[in-house]
């Protein structure tokens, strides 16, 4: 009788833990790494809850109270936000990878995606390898790719930090097929255009992006762009622009890029939205009206934003197109023709609207800061304005301009005061604006040193989350969170992720919203922002304690497109 009591009871027993283990109870889970007791933010923009993460392998398997649940990796995330690793809409780290794939000065800020744009990586024909070769700097790096998918493909293979994706450039399309002098395609060279964007759609481009301010991108009429973009939307893609001005034209360049989106029927973002030059300040109230108008007619039509009132680009770009009809060559041959400098020179004192003059927009030369140099010779310049410059060497600010372009042999990195702070906030406040660096991933050591940087290489993001979430509360930090995160997945089509939700990969940053915080300035932007503990990519931690773990997980990411799928 007892024996079948005993029998009997662990039958029962037996049918008590089987039924828990198919209802799913979080005694029975087992993980391989638990984030506990954190405030998780998961990106939809939804109020933040108290909760538990259990990742296993490459995705994020449950969220919730897992008291009970174990896992080899416990992670006390008690009193720190836990949110989706952030996506920098445009990164320039093409090149820096290949120097240092850690990407410290952006893990440090919690990123954990990279997207290129503005140009591209791929394809590349012989020439323009060559070129890209000879102008390389301080950064060495070997080109054993041809596409942009082979160069994705390279870089994961080499081993990343963060996930990359990348947009093909309309101005390397451009270059490949035609070349860098200022012509306008024949019906072959736009056909054989668009078959190139339609390989590297396939192969999992995200879309088309331009730079227009910029030769050869500049010599490219609107409807060259609407014909590349039909073959882009073909395969879901997205229209990203550095549009063909940010201020005397900046209305009609936001024309164009609506047209673009409408005529060629794919999403457009314009990259880093500003108004610049002081005169356009104000413009940025009709801009803002203009897209949110547009938006409510169906165009799909976004921004992305760096939050720092300078920008960063060539010294190059203070002078006119035209100057580089034909490429670099030409156009020293140019500054070396005292009659062609004084045209030049001209045409830089003279407003206009045919070209974005930055030199002008800055509205003085010691609002230009000269920020890296390829010669040794002239690094000890580094850090000082262009008016500092001119004076030193006893020139006109433009001409001591085209002699460092000549003796310098680069565009010469350089930093343009332009913008309005009260216009980063306007724009921060818009729920369609999500946010990109406009900058390579560095680090606080090696060849990096030899050059100044834009703080918002190192604290683009930190600033965002410090300065104008926790202490100027522009928006609420749940609203950053998604800005970060979700906005920009959805907008490039990214599966899987921006979301703390089952099933998504587990790309994941634990900080403190109480001190994260920018440190990189103006005049000392070699300091790496606070305030971020730990970040996972695809499940494994490549941050943990403020500290690199050697970890390199990242991947490339593809287009919806992708022949094959992702």
């Amino acid at each position: 009788m007892h024996k079948l009591l005993s029998l009997t009871l662990i039958l029962a027993l037996a049918v008590i833990v089987f039924a828990q283990g198919r209802s799913g109870s979080v005694s029975q889970q087992q993980f391989d790494v638990i984030i506990r007791d954190g405030t998780v933010y998961d990106g939809t923009g939804r109020a933040p809850v108290k909760a538990d993460l259990g990742l296993k392998g490459e995705r994020i398997a449950a969220v919730g109270n897992l008291s009970n649940a174990t896992a080899p990796t416990i992670v006390d995330a008690k009193g720190l936000a836990v949110a989706p690793g952030f996506i920098n809409m445009l990164s320039h780290s093409e090149t820096s990878w290949f120097v240092d794939s850690r990407s410290l000065s952006e893990l440090l800020q919690g990123v954990t995606t990279q997207i290129f744009g503005e140009s591209s990586m791929g394809p590349l024909n012989d020439e323009m390898k060559k070129r890209r070769r000879e102008s390389q700097g301080d950064l060495k790096y070997e080109i054993e790719w041809t596409t942009l998918a082979e160069y994705l493909n390279h870089l994961e293979k080499r081993g990343i930090s963060q996930n990359v994706a990348s947009f093909i450039g309309a101005p390397t399309i451009r270059e490949y097929v035609i070349g860098l002098e200022d012509k306008q395609p024949t019906p072959a060279q736009l056909d054989q255009m668009r078959e190139l964007v339609r390989r590297e759609m396939e192969a999992g481009a995200l879309g088309i992006t331009t730079a227009l301010i910029y030769p050869p991108a500049f010599f490219a009429k609107t409807e060259e762009l609407i014909e590349l973009c039909k073959v882009a939307a073909k395969y879901k893609g997205k229209y990203t622009t550095h549009m063909r001005s940010e201020g005397a034209q900046l209305i009609e360049a936001v024309q164009e890029t609506i047209r673009i989106s409408r005529e060629a029927g794919l999403p457009a973002e314009i990259y880093h939205l500003k108004a610049s030059g002081e005169a356009n300040w104000p413009k940025m109230d009709q801009v803002i009206k203009m897209i949110e108008d547009a938006r409510k007619k169906g165009v799909k039509i976004t921004a992305d934003m760096y939050t720092y009132p300078a920008g960063g680009t060539g010294l190059d770009a203070s002078l006119p197109p035209w100057v580089f009809d034909g490429g670099r060559d030409a156009a020293y041959k140019r500054l070396q023709d005292p009659a062609m400098r004084q045209k030049i020179a001209e045409a830089v004192r003279t407003p206009s609207n045919d070209w974005e003059n930055l030199y002008l927009l800055a509205g003085s030369p010691e609002r230009i800061v000269l920020a890296s140099f390829r010669n040794d010779s002239l690094k000890p310049l580094i850090g000082k304005t262009l008016g500092e410059v001119a004076k030193m060497r006893g020139k006109d600010p433009i001409e001591t301009i085209m002699d460092l372009l000549l003796e310098d042999r680069s565009r010469i990195g350089t930093i343009y005061f332009m913008m309005s702070e009260d216009n980063l906030r306007k724009q921060i406040r818009q729920p369609w604006v999500s946010f990109g660096s406009d900058a390579a991933s560095i680090a606080t050591e090696g060849v990096f040193l030899k050059s100044a940087a834009h703080p918002r290489a190192y604290g683009n993001f930190a600033r965002l989350l410090g300065r104008y979430v926790r202490d100027e509360k522009l928006i609420s930090l749940t609203e950053a969170v998604r800005r970060l995160t979700s906005l920009p997945a959805t907008n490039l089509g990214l599966k899987h992720r921006g979301l703390l939700q089952s099933g998504m990969f587990a790309d994941v940053v634990i900080f403190d919203p109480q001190t994260i915080a920018d440190r990189a300035t103006f005049q000392n932007p070699h300091q790496y922002s606070v305030g971020v503990r730990d970040v996972f990519v695809n499940g494994r931690q490549v941050l943990k304690n403020g500290e690199h773990t050697g970890a390199k997980p990242g991947r490339a990411l593809w287009g919806p497109g992708k022949v094959g799928g992702n």
